[in-house]
């Protein structure tokens, strides 16, 4: 896939800690029309834009460059933040990840990029599997399609294939204009209980407490890695050090850490940790 999209300019970042990141979301729930937080909410967020544009491009056609599906995701992100609502969705990540991966399918789908012959096969194709379900009563196989057509049935399964419908998560269930968008529909899967809340709060600041016992570059490294979701390559890009030290200074991490959070009494954190 050709495209020189290019995210590491965002590694510069100054990232905001959890207490002004919440601050911040404070203020911008509080006043939605605030334009400027909202831009640094998404400057702060952008990371996650990557992440999943990283692993769509791959299953995307050819024709689709680097920068349009990086453009699809921001919009995506900026829909996110635009429409979160704490009470009704557990993480904004979560719900992020989600919106922008639907942006970028979304508008694949608006797009209809295969050639005009390929798409007068498949139309063959699906003409011949009506009239043989009008005459069999049923679904055709492969092979009566192949032999109703007078072609292979490695052609037929072949063009079928081709024929991608992918079905936005922005479509509504419904016709009327108060009907909600399917995303809003779908469970939460990582929504906790109110006791599995507090417990999950006391493992976080206890791990907090624990990455704060680290030397910085490695809570930095840890940070990265586990809340940002990068990976060790772009680690190595963004702290100025090769991906087998970050490897290295990973693992020293983990060790370290397991040996602080030994002397916890959270059986949950040390299972966490190992």
């Amino acid at each position: 896939m050709e495209g020189t999209f290019n995210f590491s300019s965002y590694n510069s970042i100054k990232r905001l800690s959890e207490a002004e990141l919440t601050a911040l979301w404070e203020k911008y729930l509080a006043d939605k029309t605030d334009k400027k937080t909202r831009d640094q909410l998404i400057v702060q967020y952008i990371y996650l834009v990557r992440y999943v544009v990283g692993r769509v491009k791959v299953s995307l056609p050819a024709t689709i460059s680097i920068e349009d599906i990086a453009g699809y995701g921001v919009e995506g992100l900026i829909n996110a933040i635009e429409r979160f609502s704490p009470q009704r969705n557990s993480r904004f990540e979560t719900y992020a990840l989600i919106r922008i991966r639907g942006s970028i399918l979304d508008k694949v789908r608006s797009q209809d990029f295969l050639p005009r012959s390929v798409r007068k096969k498949i139309k063959e194709v699906k003409k011949a599997i009506e009239t043989l379900k009008q005459e069999l009563g049923r679904v055709p196989t492969t092979n009566e399609i192949a032999s109703y057509m007078d072609m292979e049935p490695s052609k037929v399964s072949q063009i079928m294939s081709e024929d991608v419908t992918i079905t936005s998560i922005y479509d509504k269930r419904g016709s009327s204009d108060d009907s909600m968008e399917i995303i809003d529909t779908i469970e939460d899967a990582d929504k906790l209980n109110p006791h599995e809340i507090a417990e999950e709060k006391n493992v976080k600041n206890e791990l907090q407490r624990a990455l704060m016992r680290l030397p910085e570059r490695e809570r930095v490294l840890m940070v990265l890695y586990y809340q940002e979701n990068m990976t060790m390559k772009e680690i190595g890009d963004t702290l100025n050090m090769s991906e087998s030290r970050v490897c290295q200074l990973h693992a020293q991490s983990l060790m370290k850490l397991k040996n602080i959070l030994n002397e916890s009494n959270s059986s949950r954190l040390r299972q966490s940790i190992v």
